[in-house]
């Protein structure tokens, strides 16, 4: 085992983690924009191939159950969990409309569609961008350092500042931690149904 290859890792994940600090006041955007469509009765919904769908389901399952504090369950709904209707589309329309397709039955103008995707170009995850805004929903993208075709895609672009797909897979957990922890705030201190 080579501790010199672990040791540059673990740099090149903290360099990663310290270029997130100019992002905040999208995070902050984010946040809010999560907390309107929660409180508007709107659904978070998730999209993302692979260590991304990981993420969506992880991060939709701190909004439904609970991150830290106990609070009502909250919208949010990872579109990478119904193997039967992905697989149905899949075969019927094509992997490409794996999203677009559920985008076209469940969101709503209100809601929030996540779009991870470390290139910004997953052709699926672009498609779902597309129908989510004809639909009336807002799109928050995640991605690495430029943002790809997803960057022309979204109201709201959150580039992890990297190129590296393991180090921008953990930022945007990061970001994701920071963003349920906002919510989380936010309704201990303004819970649904309070005057």
């Amino acid at each position: 085992m080579s501790q010199a290859l672990a040791l540059a890792i673990l740099r090149q994940h903290q360099e990663a983690v310290s270029r997130l600090e100019p992002l905040l006041p999208a995070l902050l955007d984010f946040a809010a924009r999560l907390v309107a469509c929660l409180e508007g009765g709107g659904t978070v919904l998730w999209m993302g191939n692979g260590g991304s769908a990981g993420d969506a389901q992880h991060l939709s399952a701190e909004l439904v159950g609970r991150f830290q504090r106990e609070r009502p369950a909250l919208r949010s709904l990872a579109l990478s969990t119904d193997t039967s209707l992905m697989t149905a589309v899949a075969n019927d329309y094509g992997f490409e409309r794996i999203f677009a397709r559920q985008l076209e039955a469940l969101a709503l103008p209100g809601d929030v569609v996540v779009a991870l995707s470390t290139s910004g170009s997953s052709k699926n995850v672009c498609a779902g961008a597309v129908v989510a805004r004809r639909r009336g929903a807002q799109v928050v993208a995640l991605t690495g350092q430029g943002g790809g075709a997803l960057k022309d895609l979204c109201d709201l672009l959150i580039a992890v500042p990297s190129g590296v797909t393991a180090r921008v897979q953990e930022a945007h957990i990061l970001i994701g931690h920071l963003v349920c922890e906002l919510v989380d705030s936010h309704v201990a201190a303004h819970p649904p149904g309070a005057p």
